[in-house]
């Protein structure tokens, strides 16, 4: 239910928004508004005001602002000056642009209110890299706080959580670039610096595997013990709050250290006993572990039965009124670059179609942002606010970006796109854009299934 909610409200503000930008400068520009509408189909719920008539409909995937057109009806000589059709060709570009604007101004103002807010992150201390990948060959360590990270131009940005660290990598990993890093221990000492070198780092998908692929797993936990099942940990003498420190003479780094070498004990079919040596307060102890042996997917894996590692550490992002609202700027500009970055590379094959999202990942993401708390939730809306506009300003044809590119096409050739031409571009539109649609649900039921 919650998942639901947070869906409808999601889709409900973003379509009142973006169909508002239209609505808005179409009366400043003298346009007369026939019809306001959030959703397609038959009308759930309407109400007039004035000369305008606002609707809800049953579908929620999108709405319209219907305008006096003469294309569409005829129109009485009194009003043939307020037709959308009689306007300026700087007129109505703006009107058509407005609603992808308020989309993207929307979503500076959603990340400005989640910076004033405060998000409650994982704190950027990183757990063991994984073995012959880019943050390994780098230098990164188990228990790494980054502090810093600077680009090509080697101006140095502030990382404040491990979110802001990966939004940093991803677009680094996106680019092909190296990303400078100044590192310390957990403590805030040995300061360090170092570069991750991700050119010619394959990233045509950006899921969850980028960054294990680049060598950056779950954040830095200890390698303590929490709750203790019956099973293999149980008969060993194992216990709540146990530091594994050594096992077969090797160190353990952190939790996803210890939790790899329980899963990689199965030898030929057969789980191996495990030396451990660990502390239990303040006493070094010795104890051998024989790990059950349990099937997972493709593979044979060991397991003890025992929670293994401390939640991450968190802290809280918050920032003051001028910096949210400049973080809110980059933030807004940086999301609209990487989605078109990505959309052209998908466009020439150069990412995978994987990445297109539809209505059920949404859905999910809402429903889990919400129960993550406030400020979670309006990053998410701004995500998908940017993500919406920058759709809406591509050039084809049944989006905005399409008219807008009739009009720049009227502006250079002094006259408009013909009616035969506008109906077959309005068909393959339909076409592409169906295509687009039926490829994002696909993905979004391939990632529900656990296909992807």
């Amino acid at each position: 239910m919650i998942t639901i909610l947070a869906f409808l409200v999601t889709l409900g503000v973003l379509i009142v928004i973006h169909e508002y930008g239209h609505y808005r400068v179409a009366r400043a520009c003298g346009v007369k508004v026939l019809r306001f509408s959030v959703g397609f189909g038959r009308v759930l719920f309407r109400r007039q005001r004035g000369e305008t008539e606002f609707v809800v409909s049953a579908l929620p995937l999108g709405g319209y602002v219907r305008m006096l057109d003469e294309r569409e009806a005829p129109v009485p000589e009194n009003e043939l000056h307020r037709a959308f059709n009689r306007q300026s060709l700087a007129k109505r570009s703006a009107i058509v642009a407005a609603g992808p604007v308020a989309n993207l101004l929307l979503a500076v103002l959603l990340y400005a209110c989640a910076h004033w807010v405060g998000i409650e992150e994982p704190k950027a201390l990183l757990g063991s890299p994984v073995a012959a990948t880019a943050a390994e060959r780098a230098g990164l360590r188990a228990g790494d706080w980054v502090r810093a990270v600077a680009h090509d131009d080697g101006e140095w940005h502030e990382v404040r959580s491990l979110s802001d660290l990966r939004w940093e990598i991803t677009q680094a990993a996106l680019e092909g670039r190296a990303l400078g890093m100044r590192v310390s221990d957990g403590q805030g000492h040995a300061m360090r610096q170092l570069s991750l070198d991700l050119k010619g780092f394959d990233s045509r998908e950006v899921d969850a595997t980028l960054f294990k692929r680049i060598g950056l797993g779950a954040p830095y936990s200890e390698p303590v013990l929490g709750e203790i099942k019956p099973g293999p940990a149980q008969r060993a003498g194992l216990l709540q709050g146990d530091r594994v420190l050594r096992i077969d003479g090797e160190v353990v780094a952190d939790a996803a250290q210890l939790r790899e070498r329980i899963r990689a004990s199965v030898r030929d079919g057969v789980a191996q006993r495990m030396h451990w040596q660990l502390e239990r307060g303040g006493r070094l102890l010795e104890l051998d572990v024989q790990p059950e042996l349990t099937r997972e997917g493709n593979r044979n894996v060991g397991r003890i039965q025992a929670f293994v590692g401390h939640a991450p550490e968190m802290v809280t992002v918050r920032y003051g009124v001028v910096e949210g609202l400049a973080q809110a700027v980059r933030r807004t500009w940086e999301v609209s670059r990487l989605t078109v970055t990505m959309m052209g590379r998908m466009l020439v094959g150069e990412a995978s179609l994987k990445n297109l999202s539809g209505p059920l990942t949404i859905a999910d993401y809402a429903g889990q942002s919400v129960q993550r708390g406030l400020a979670d939730y309006l990053g998410f809306l701004a995500l998908v606010s940017v993500s919406l506009g920058v759709l809406n300003l591509l050039p084809l044809p049944m989006l905005d970006g399409g008219h807008l590119m009739y009009y720049l096409f009227e502006g250079v050739t002094g006259h408009p796109v013909s009616e035969a031409w506008l109906k077959w571009l309005q068909r393959g539109g339909a076409l592409i854009m169906l295509l687009l649609m039926t490829l994002a649900l696909s993905n979004d039921v391939a990632r529900l299934l656990g296909l992807h």
